[in-house]
């Protein structure tokens, strides 16, 4: 769909429904080719891809010690999930993009103008949430988790716990590294305000200790990593939310009664009234008593001037027989 398509819609003239869907699955071919393209590419490279994600367990792992193995088939299935994991992470932006175009068209000029960005955003804050487990996180937990197995007890991880476990601290820092957006989001839709997020600041605080204890494994180390970031994000969240919200002020009722008038003036209809300041609505009030107590004034002299005599009644008459 066109900007001039929109247009159409806006005025009444919408697209039928089977051009909507015929233009929704084109998308999703293109989404699905993208995510196949990049895991052909990577799928002779799984092996590969599995040593540098299993790297940080095995620097820890005692000399000698190795994964294992435990189903037939998982030394094959395990880098082939890799595979096809990491092609869908790395084909992200390009099927927000694709989303991205299918709704754009929806869109009033200032919501393109916010969602686009937060887009971006939200690629690169997934990716640094992914970076920050991966160079941060995994080292120091599985220092602690090597450290602390009893003696006598051989750590021989298999393959495809260790790859759900990894996938699922991946998912979990990605999706913490959002909370910005998600402030942003909050405070320009209207639901809450930068300084109620302020006041709110211990329970939040307590809320992302309680999500890194949901979404990591139990273990004191990974869900403190989480909580910590996850606390940061939000102070930049609030104070990028009310940078950010401050235009979106602006820009509502104060400046609509103005534009209304400019069209007005441009489309040659019917000027309305121009907004008044308070100076001039306090005068135009004062002008409004004034007129008013001269009438009042002038409906008490005609009450007095209009007042008939007692003579003049016909009282005196005598009654007719």
């Amino acid at each position: 769909m066109s900007e001039a398509e929109h247009e159409e819609g806006e005025v009444g003239q919408e697209l039928p429904f089977l051009a909507h869907l015929v233009e929704l699955r084109d998308r999703l071919l293109r989404a699905v080719l993208a995510v196949l393209v990049l895991f052909l590419g990577m799928f002779p490279f799984a092996n590969k891809l599995y040593e540098y994600v299993a790297g940080p367990l095995m620097a820890h792992l005692p000399e000698g010690s190795n994964m294992i193995a435990i189903d037939v088939a998982t030394p094959f299935l395990t880098p082939f999930k890799l595979a096809l994991v990491a092609a869908i992470f790395l084909s992200m932006p390009y099927l927000l993009y694709q989303a991205w175009a299918f709704i754009a068209p929806a869109l009033y000029r200032h919501e393109k103008r916010l969602v686009f960005p937060l887009m971006i955003t939200s690629s690169v804050l997934f990716y640094l949430g992914i970076a920050f487990a991966y160079y941060v996180v995994f080292p120091l937990v599985f220092a602690f988790l090597t450290s602390t197995a009893p003696v006598g007890v051989e750590m021989m991880t298999d393959i495809n716990r260790y790859l759900d476990f990894v996938l699922t601290i991946f998912f979990a820092f990605g999706l913490a590294f959002e909370v910005p957006i998600a402030t942003i989001l909050l405070v320009w839709t209207g639901a809450t305000t930068p300084d109620s997020l302020r006041a709110k600041r211990p329970y939040i605080i307590v809320g992302a200790f309680v999500v890194g204890m949901l979404l990591t494994p139990p273990d004191i180390i990974s869900q403190t990593l989480l909580a910590l970031p996850m606390w940061v994000l939000f102070e930049l969240g609030v104070i990028f939310s009310r940078i950010y919200a401050k235009p979106a002020d602006d820009a509502g009722e104060p400046e609509s009664e103005e534009a209304d008038y400019g069209e007005a003036q441009a489309t040659g209809d019917e000027t309305p009234d121009a907004p008044m300041s308070d100076a001039e609505m306090e005068a135009e009030l004062d002008r409004l008593e004034s007129e008013q107590a001269q009438l009042e004034a002038e409906l008490d002299e005609l009450g007095d001037e209009g007042e008939p005599p007692d003579d003049a009644t016909g009282d005196d008459d005598p009654p007719k027989s």
